[in-house]
C-alpha cells in the first residue's frame, strides 16, 4: 500500500500506474483508492490520509467546485508515502485526529 495527505476540499484526478495512465478498461476497475478515517491539521488546514493499491505511481489532485477560487488549479503527486513515512508524520503532528466511523 501507498498513502498520501490531501487537503479538505479537494478531489483525486487523474491516476497513473506502471503502465502510464490507469486505464480501466485494460484493469477492469477503477484503482483502489480509499480515505481513511484519520487526518491531521497543518497551518489550520485539515489534511485528510488516503490509502492507494501499490499498483498507483502517481495521481492528480484539484479542488472541488467550493473550493475552486483558490489559486491553484492541479497538482500532481509524485510521491506517495510508505507506512512508515506516514507513523514519522503523525507522530510529527501538533493536531491529529479520527473521524467517528460507525
Amino acid at each position: 500500500m501507498k498513502y498520501f495527505f490531501l487537503s479538505e476540499g479537494w478531489s483525486i484526478g487523474r491516476v497513473w500506474s506502471t503502465d502510464g495512465l490507469w486505464n480501466e478498461v485494460a484493469w477492469r476497475r477503477s484503482p483502489t483508492i480509499d480515505r481513511m478515517s484519520v487526518s491531521i491539521v497543518e497551518k489550520g488546514e485539515a489534511l485528510w490520509l488516503y490509502r492507494a493499491e501499490k499498483e498507483v505511481v502517481m495521481l492528480e489532485v484539484k479542488p472541488t467546485e467550493a473550493a475552486g477560487s483558490q489559486a491553484i488549479g492541479q497538482v500532481v503527486l509524485k510521491r506517495l508515502m510508505d507506512a512508515d513515512q506516514v507513523i514519522e508524520r503523525l507522530a510529527q503532528s501538533r493536531a491529529c485526529f479520527q473521524a467517528d466511523t460507525l
